[in-house]
C-alpha cells in the first residue's frame, strides 16, 4: 500500500509538471519594446550606422536594458522588431523573442524560459524521483533474476527490460538536473553559460548573480509553500532583472538611493529608468551605494561610451 501511494504521488507530480512545461506559452517581450510605426520607418529609411544607432537608442532610452551586443550596440531583432530585453533571446524554432530564453527544448516541443522555467525543473526533479523509486523497488527481482529466484516466464523479462530503462534514465536526468541545479544557483540561463551577458562597460558572467539564496528565490518565489508545486511563483516580470553590478548608466539620469522611481505610464510592469539595486526587494538587505561613491566608481570607469552599431541578434 506504502509503495502503491508513493509511486501514485511521483507519477502525478511528474506528469502535472511535465504538461505545464509542454503547454506553458513562452513569454514575449512586452509591446513598450517594440518599435512605434515611425520608428520602424526610421530604422528602415536610415542607413546602418550611427543614425540607425540614434533611433535605437531613442527607443530604448526608458527601457530597463543593461545588456548590450558584442560591439556595445543595443540589442535589436529585425525579425519581431523590438529591443530585446535583458535575458531575451530570438528562438530560431519557434521563430519569436523570449524572456529569459534558457534553450528551445526538443522532449517537450517547447522553449524553455522566464514563463515555464520552475515547471522545467520540477519535471526535471520529479521525473527522476520517478526512476529512482521503480528502479529500487524492482532491485529485489532484478537481482532474483540472476539468481534464477523467479519463476521461468517472461514477465522475468518485462522485470529486468524495466530496471535497465528507470537505472538509464536515472543516470541521465541526474547529471541534468544537476547542471540546471547549478545555473539556478548562479543565476545563469543555458546561453548565458556559453555566452555571458554584456553590460555597458565590460561582459560579467554573474551579471545577475545576487546569491545563492536570492538566486533561489527568483525562480522559485518567495512563499515556501509553492516551491514543490508546477504553479507559476517566479519573481519578476521577465523584462527586467537586478544585476549585481555597482556601476551607474552614465547615460540615464541619476537615481538617489534608497528611492524608487515611478513609470509615467502606469501600465508599465517596470520602472521607466533602468532597474537600479536599490528597487529590487531582493537586494534591500544589502548595502545602498551614496552618490559620492557611485560618482567615485564613475570616474574610475570613465563617461565615454562604446561606439554603438546595430547588431543583429538570434
Amino acid at each position: 500500500v506504502v509503495c502503491l501511494v508513493a509511486y501514485h504521488i511521483f507519477f502525478m507530480l511528474f506528469v502535472w509538471s511535465y504538461w505545464k512545461t509542454i503547454f506553458t506559452l513562452p513569454m514575449n517581450p512586452s509591446k513598450e519594446f517594440h518599435l512605434s510605426y515611425s520608428d520602424k520607418e526610421s530604422l528602415e529609411r536610415e542607413p546602418r550606422g550611427e543614425s540607425q544607432q540614434e533611433v535605437l537608442r531613442r527607443a530604448a532610452k526608458d527601457l530597463p536594458i543593461y545588456t548590450r551586443t558584442m560591439s556595445g550596440a543595443i540589442r535589436y531583432c529585425d525579425r519581431c522588431h523590438l529591443v530585446k530585453p535583458d535575458r531575451c533571446h530570438h528562438c530560431s524554432v519557434c521563430d519569436k523573442c523570449v524572456l529569459k530564453m534558457d534553450h528551445h527544448c526538443p522532449w517537450v516541443n517547447n522553449c524553455v524560459g522566464f514563463s515555464n522555467y520552475k515547471f522545467f525543473l520540477l519535471f526535471l526533479a520529479y521525473s527522476l524521483l520517478y526512476c529512482l523509486f521503480i528502479a529500487a523497488t524492482d532491485l529485489q527481482y532484478f537481482i532474483k533474476f540472476w539468481t534464477n529466484g523467479l519463476p521461468d516466464t517472461q514477465a522475468k523479462f518485462h522485470i529486468m527490460f524495466l530496471f535497465f530503462a528507470a537505472a538509464m534514465f536515472s543516470v541521465s536526468l541526474s547529471s541534468l538536473f544537476g547542471y540546471h541545479c547549478w545555473l539556478v544557483s548562479k543565476n545563469k540561463s543555458t546561453l548565458e553559460v556559453f555566452r555571458a551577458p554584456i553590460f555597458r562597460h565590460r561582459t560579467d558572467k554573474n551579471g545577475f548573480s545576487l546569491g545563492f539564496s536570492k538566486n533561489l528565490r527568483q525562480v522559485f518565489g518567495d512563499e515556501k509553500k509553492y516551491w514543490l508545486l508546477p504553479v507559476f511563483s517566479s519573481l519578476g516580470d521577465g523584462c527586467s532583472f537586478p544585476t549585481c553590478l555597482v556601476n551607474q548608466d552614465p547615460e540615464q539620469a541619476s537615481t538617489p538611493c534608497g528611492l524608487n522611481s515611478t513609470s509615467k505610464n502606469e501600465n508599465h510592469l517596470f520602472p521607466a529608468k533602468p532597474l537600479r539595486d536599490s528597487q529590487s526587494h531582493l537586494l534591500t538587505d544589502t548595502p545602498s551605494w551614496s552618490e559620492t561613491s557611485a560618482k567615485a566608481e564613475k570616474g574610475k570607469v570613465g563617461m565615454s561610451n562604446p561606439a554603438l552599431t546595430m547588431e543583429n541578434e538570434t
